[in-house]
């Protein structure tokens, strides 16, 4: 993986639980969204948009062909999440899933590219479509393809 630098874990307990757990296991542990075993996840680090510090966040697995999506959803808060800015900001960043730990390049999927994603997404976590109900502002999907 590419990413160099100083890891700031996050201020939530339970992802730098998760994360860490993930990590330690080679993603063979915490692999799912806590309490959750039908949902699996995997771990993205991302260089902060303001710190430059490494960040690490637990994000839903959506993967087609080799293709990940991230979809910055917070939830269906009004905001996006802090991930969102450093995508942006940094648009490189490592993923692993489960054992499997490469670089990708980051974009927004717009269109019928992004309803495309974004129907993939709900079609693995269902939660995401009530996320959208919330929320005033499209939930952007960022797709992930190796560098």
């Amino acid at each position: 993986m590419a990413l160099e630098g100083e890891y700031e874990p996050s201020p939530e307990q339970w992802v730098r639980d998760q994360v860490a757990a993930y990590e330690a296991s080679d993603g063979q542990e915490a692999n799912t969204l806590p309490d959750h075993p039908e949902w699996p996840v995997v771990v993205i680090t991302s260089k902060g948009a303001k710190s430059g510090k490494l960040r690490k966040n637990p994000v839903m697995r959506v993967e087609k062909d080799g293709v990940y999506a991230a979809v910055a959803s917070k939830g269906g808060a009004p905001e996006h999440p802090t991930w969102y800015h450093n995508f942006l900001e940094h648009p490189e960043v490592d993923l692993q899933d489960k054992s499997e730990k490469h670089t990708y390049r980051v974009r927004v999927a717009e269109g019928d590219e992004r309803a495309e994603w974004w129907d993939r997404a709900v079609s693995v976590y269902s939660p995401y479509a009530e996320y959208q109900e919330k929320t005033d502002r499209e939930i952007p999907v960022f797709l992930l393809e190796r560098a």
